[in-house]
């Protein structure tokens, strides 16, 4: 490649002398042409982007900006996983099949931010004149009419919940608003939810509320949001931002208006005569009526009589209700609806299909049934960094997914940067993919959002630099299988990433302890030696464990192999609390009397 042809990447600001410093030129020689087009700079001093690529260009390369890269790098994997989410939902259906469904919404924002007024607000709005006590069922989910276009609204606002039910295997919704206070700003709760949509992989609009409060200041929202990578399309972003008044009704159809235009980009579609399949937004017991479960129809068209399945429930739909409590004989795409006939309710998120007859319901739900009780006998195996590259190097993984915290916000951006520069310098393939980047501790949220995902190779892994990790946080990342790791030096933070990108990360393991012994009484055995009769003081013994060996508090044998244990003259595997037992250790006879004996098995350290 000559020198002409070559292409410089140029971040949106930079200064003179790091203009020079990308061209291999002087900063003398920048400086001059930069004058020569009227740009007096010194050689500390900033550019932009454009000020730095007519220079470039003049020195004989081609300036590209790094932050454009990124962000078609960041839409062509979007757009690669919306793909893969899209074959998910709609495997089997020809795409000469599918036809436009209505998009469906979640609305997700900090608590105090109006999001219920705003759901309150579009809801009435759209309530037909003269039906009878407006609203009279709340099914978790309902429709509005717009330009003659129907939106679906998931009536489950917040980011748990909407998480939640990506870590059961569902997305749930297309769009995702997020909600913001123009009094209040952009909050950490704001912040997690952002990062949670992104996750998602879901288009975003935000709806920024209380524009008519005496303090209203949405020009500092939309300049928070735009710190955040949010860009309002009015500053030549990609993001709509619709200023809303929800008491007075003002902005609602600009915001309806926002929503259709977004799904007309992204072109929602469905097979209404396909295999019917969608998701569970809730369910409940009534005492009148029995089982109810509220159905998100996503692809095909639900009817009375069908049979499903859910999770681990199924049955015959015998009745079908819309959000305003009205019997339905059928329910298109995106469609919610409230159905009785299920043996018992679904979890929200499971995935419901219309299958054959109640028998293969029946069948298909005791199935699973029995595979969550297998599992629930099984430790969750955290995924490692070790694991991913071994899931990409079978075609089960296309990215790494991490979630960052740190202690203080001067370690944020570099940490970023470096784990960005060491992804597109892997020649492997596999991509970094930063979630979330925080100051702060590691909490529950985190830990949500990391173990949502369609697939196991979907979970992200945490990393804390010099931070905390709540004991709730610590509970929560046992049960989803979240591997946590903590690291204090930053080289070691980034070297153990291109270690893992590289497949060469070694597992680590570390000794836990699980049972401390007393000797009590020692027997000389011939061809076997040393006898140690012991008392099982705490824990247990185990025939597969290793064992370390102390006096007065002086190590006398590590990492010991045991040869025997036994119990009145019999081999056992284990011993428990309370117990006497004989123990004999390989190549190993210095026992007496009063000796410690702590037995230990090696883990591998998550």
């Amino acid at each position: 490649m000559t020198k002409e042809q070559q292409v410089v990447l140029v971040p949106d600001y930079l200064t003179v002398r790091e203009v020079a410093e990308l061209i291999d030129s002087s900063p003398i020689d920048v400086m001059k042409t930069l004058i020569a087009n009227g740009i007096m700079a010194s050689i500390n001093q900033q550019i932009d982007f454009d000020t730095a690529a007519i220079v470039i260009g003049e020195m004989g390369y081609e300036a590209k900006s790094q932050s454009a890269l990124e962000a078609e790098k960041a839409e062509q994997q979007r757009a690669e996983e919306m793909t893969r989410k899209w074959e998910q939902m709609y495997k089997g259906e020809k795409p000469e099949d599918l036809e436009p469904r209505p998009s469906v919404i979640t609305i997700l924002g900090h608590v105090d931010h109006g999001k219920t007024t705003l759901i309150d607000t579009i809801r009435k709005a759209n309530v037909a004149d003269g039906e009878a006590g407006g609203i009279t069922q709340h099914i978790g989910a309902y429709q509005v009419k717009h330009d003659n276009q129907t939106i679906t609204f998931l009536d489950t606002p917040g980011h748990e919940a909407f998480t939640a039910m990506r870590a059961r295997g569902a997305q749930g919704a297309d769009i995702a608003i997020l909600v913001v206070a123009a009094d209040d700003g952009v909050m950490p709760t704001t912040r997690e939810a952002l990062n949670h949509a992104r996750a998602a992989n879901v288009p975003i609009v935000v709806a920024i509320t209380k524009v008519d409060k005496d303090n209203a200041n949405p020009d500092l929202v939309k300049q928070q949001l735009a710190e955040l990578e949010l860009i309002p399309d009015e500053w030549d972003g990609d993001t709509m931002m619709i200023p809303i008044a929800a008491l007075e009704g003002d902005g609602i159809d600009d915001l309806l208006e926002a929503l259709i235009l977004v799904a007309e980009e992204h072109d929602f579609a469905a097979n209404p005569i396909g295999t019917v399949r969608g998701v569970v937004l809730e369910s409940e017991v009534d005492k009148f009526k029995g089982t109810l479960a509220t159905l998100l129809v996503m692809n095909g068209t639900l009817k009375v009589g069908d049979s499903i399945v859910a999770g681990t429930s199924y049955g015959r739909v015998k009745a079908m209700y819309d959000e305003h409590g009205k019997k339905i004989k059928s329910a298109p795409p995106s469609t919610p609806v409230s159905v009785l006939g299920l043996n018992n309710p679904p979890e929200p998120g499971d995935r419901f299909e219309r299958v054959k007859n109640d028998k293969v319901a029946r069948a298909i739900a005791q199935e699973l049934i029995e595979e969550q009780a297998v599992k629930a006998h099984k430790p969750v195996e955290a995924l490692s960094l070790e694991d991913i590259f071994k899931q990409f190097r079978a075609g089960q993984a296309k990215q790494l997914n991490l979630i960052l915290k740190v202690d203080v916000q001067g370690s944020l951006q570099p940490i970023v940067d470096g784990l960005e520069k060491i992804s597109g310098a892997n020649e492997e393939g596999i991509q970094v993919r930063v979630l979330a980047a925080d100051v702060g501790s590691i909490s529950e949220s985190d830990v949500m959002l990391a173990s949502a995902g369609d697939a196991e190779a979907d979970k992200a892994i945490i990393i804390a630099f010099n931070t905390i990790v709540a004991d709730s946080a610590k509970k929560q990342a046992e049960t989803h299988g979240v591997e946590i790791r903590n690291y204090n030096v930053i080289y070691k933070l980034f070297e153990d990433i291109e270690l893992a990108l590289e497949g060469m990360l070694d597992p680590k393991y570390e000794a836990k302890i699980i049972g401390q012994a007393e000797v009590r009484q020692i027997f000389s055995i011939s061809r076997v030696g040393k006898v140690a009769g012991s008392y099982m003081k705490e824990g247990e013994a185990q025939r597969r464990s290793k064992a370390r060996i102390s006096r007065r508090g002086k190590v006398l044998g590590e990492n010991l192999e045991i040869d025997a244990l036994k119990r009145f003259n019999e081999d056992v595997s284990e011993v428990r609390t309370g117990f006497e037992f004989g123990v004999s250790f390989v190549n190993f006879n210095d026992i007496e009397e009063g000796d410690i004996i702590e037995f230990f098995v090696m883990e591998r350290v998550r």
